[in-house]
């Protein structure tokens, strides 16, 4: 049986990694069942203090599976699952995320990528628009500068992912940025890490409840839309879509 999601343990920190490279870590709907059960683990062992979320291969996630995508409402109870957890998340990247793998990254607390990293908000290509992704990413990044790469779906760096709002550091040396991070939160009480999670993450959670029904009825309209279906077509095919000019 395949493993979608590694898992591993070092003082208290629970890394789980996405673990499907051929798909470049492709949201499908059993990764974010398997991502899913794995956070409830973590969740449920009073011995883990934290999680690291990561991946295998040079992609941390190219966005939504589009030959076994996730329904619109799981991948909203994947993010919120990561936002509700009472024990801090934090993203490890090496690699290029996409679209959808944005979402998990602007959901995690805590972020640090290297340099060799790449970013995109690729869904205007298809056809789309990120729409359950914008749940934790609005609240979470400059809005002008976000405005830019959401409409041009233009790829970019680290060091501007840093300036959006959707990564807390940089660094060639991933692991030794955070090293002193991992340190502090197990230096921590997990009662003050619980509750001063739920602090930081209240205001994101309100656009949940007050927005998730309407952005999950979009992306479903959207991803049955004419333009969707070539727009994924040509992707397949590494063509341009019809609209191109």
């Amino acid at each position: 049986m395949t493993t979608l999601v590694g898992r591993s343990r070092t003082r208290g920190i629970d890394t789980l990694s996405l673990d499907s490279p051929d798909t470049r870590n492709a949201l499908s709907a059993p990764l974010v069942t398997a991502l899913a059960d794995a956070l409830t683990d973590s969740a449920k062992d009073p011995d883990v203090r934290a999680v690291v979320l990561t991946h295998t291969g040079t992609t941390f996630c190219a966005g939504a599976d589009l030959r076994d995508p996730p329904h619109p409402d799981a991948l909203v109870d994947l993010l919120r699952q990561i936002l509700h957890l009472r024990k801090p998340v934090v993203a490890r990247i090496t690699g290029h995320v996409r679209a959808g793998g944005l979402g998990l990254l602007a959901a995690c607390d805590i972020a640090a990528a290297s340099p060799e990293a790449t970013f995109a908000f690729t869904e205007v290509r298809i056809g789309v628009a990120p729409a359950v992704i914008s749940l934790p990413v609005i609240p979470r990044t400059d809005p002008r500068a976000l405005a830019r790469y959401y409409l041009t779906g233009e790829r970019f760096d680290a060091i501007e992912a840093v300036r959006l709002g959707l990564l807390t550091t940089t660094a060639d040396d991933v692991d030794e940025a955070l090293a002193p991070v991992l340190d502090g939160l197990r230096r921590s009480s997990p009662q003050a890490l619980a509750e001063t999670k739920r602090l930081l993450t209240a205001r994101v959670l309100e656009t949940f409840d007050r927005d998730a029904a309407g952005l999950t009825a979009l992306s479903a309209r959207l991803f049955s839309s004419a333009e969707a279906r070539e727009g994924m077509t040509a992707f397949l095919e590494k063509r341009d879509p019809a609209w191109v000019v």
